[in-house]
């Protein structure tokens, strides 16, 4: 969301920088530019509302995509609402023959005032957003009970350090995402079309449990998690099925067995039997394993690989709504 609204900033703060320049050249001495410079603001706030509200109704329905800026559907509903905007905001105006024109004109005036305040709110909010904290909605029942369905919660994004933008990099690094940190990333898929438990995860935001950091051996007996040969405790975790799965039943070399989790194959090759029978499998440097804590029905590292640093967004910091469940999380 820090990307949209950062582009929708710059679109006002360009509106509002030409606004200024036709200022200055006495460009609103005409009337007909009156007209039509209110009636492009007026299409501006209509396309920026029309997305910011697809937008909302998108995440609702868990359609949204981080990796993607808007989708063909939020920009088509941004146009056809930013047309109708124009035409409302070229025929609003009133009594333009008697009414002063130029810079002082009402219209402009107001304008100049709306675009100076959408583009600075606008603009904090976004470096807010992607420096340092944000909200996430619990999208699903994979971290029960640590998190329900439907919770909001902010997001620590400084913890792990700063990324640097349209790049892989992060600087200031805080602390490293460490065992047991619940962790908010961006899906770890390269392909829009890639489908992984039961459906496109491109660009989405997941929510899970850090259990294996770079270069642990983790595997997994019987739903039990083995970390580097020992058992780890996990009092977070919660079953919802009795019965466990069998292990799988082909026999794979250990080495395919790590390309295949590596490359995102396993749980395309064994469906639900690396559910309770995984591994073991070496986290690459830079990458983590994640789980949800609703082990029986999280959709995870075990099934799509390991996640890249660089994709981590933060540590979730707390529950703010609903206010029956205001919390910091373990």
């Amino acid at each position: 969301m820090e990307e949209k609204l950062f582009w929708i900033g710059i679109l006002v703060g360009i509106h509002l920088f030409l606004s200024h320049v036709f200022k200055e050249k006495g460009k609103f001495q005409s009337t007909a530019m009156v007209r039509s410079w209110h009636a492009s603001f007026i299409a501006i706030v209509a396309f920026v509302a029309a997305l910011l509200i697809t937008v909302t109704f998108d995440n609702r329905k868990g359609e949204v995509v981080t990796a993607v800026l808007f989708s063909k559907k939020q920009v088509i509903y941004g146009l056809i609402a930013g047309v109708l905007g124009w035409f409302w905001g070229y025929f609003r105006i009133r009594s333009l023959k008697t009414a002063k024109t130029g810079p002082e004109h009402p219209s402009i005036k107001e304008d100049m005032e709306w675009s100076e305040t959408i583009f600075s709110a606008v603009i904090l909010a976004s470096v807010v957003m992607y420096l340092f904290i944000q909200a996430f909605k619990i999208p699903s029942g994979s971290m029960r009970m640590t998190f329900l369905e439907g919770d909001h919660l902010f997001v620590n994004k400084f913890i792990y350090g700063f990324r640097i933008p349209f790049t892989d990099k992060k600087i200031l690094k805080f602390k490293k995402p460490r065992r047991g940190d619940i962790v908010v990333f961006q899906f770890p898929s390269n392909s829009p079309d890639d489908t992984q438990c039961g459906g496109k995860q491109y660009g989405k935001d997941f929510i899970k449990r850090v259990i294996g950091e770079p270069g642990d051996t983790v595997q997994i007996r019987k739903g039990e998690v083995y970390v580097n040969g020992e058992k780890l405790k996990e009092n977070y975790v919660q079953f919802a099925d009795p019965s466990r799965y069998n292990a799988y039943p082909e026999r794979v070399k250990p080495e395919d067995y790590q390309n295949f989790w590596e490359q995102r194959m396993l749980g395309k090759m064994f469906a639900d039997s690396v559910r309770d029978d995984f591994g073991p499998v070496k986290a690459p440097q830079g990458h983590y394993l994640v789980m949800g804590d609703n082990r029986d029905r999280s959709c995870d590292s075990r099934y799509w690989g390991p996640v890249p640093d660089h994709l981590i967004k933060g540590s979730a910091l707390f529950i703010y709504w609903p206010p029956s469940r205001i919390s910091s999380p373990r």
